[in-house]
């Protein structure tokens, strides 16, 4: 039990010196994710759709 404690302890000392970023650096990356996950997900709908249309080509 007295482990358990200890990685307790250990671990609170360990995110005291975690530098975190500043809220202008976290919407900054976060700009960056939203804009990657609507680039990818536009080209994979696209990917998406034109399979989609060659194959109900192919199968008429």
């Amino acid at each position: 039990m007295a482990k358990v404690f200890q990685f307790f302890r250990e671990s609170k000392a360990e995110l005291k010196k975690v530098v975190w970023p500043s809220g202008q650096d976290a919407l900054s990356s976060l700009k960056v994710v939203l804009i990657s996950t609507i680039i990818i997900a536009a080209i994979l709908g696209l990917f998406d759709w034109g399979f989609t249309e060659l194959f109900r080509l192919i199968m008429k």
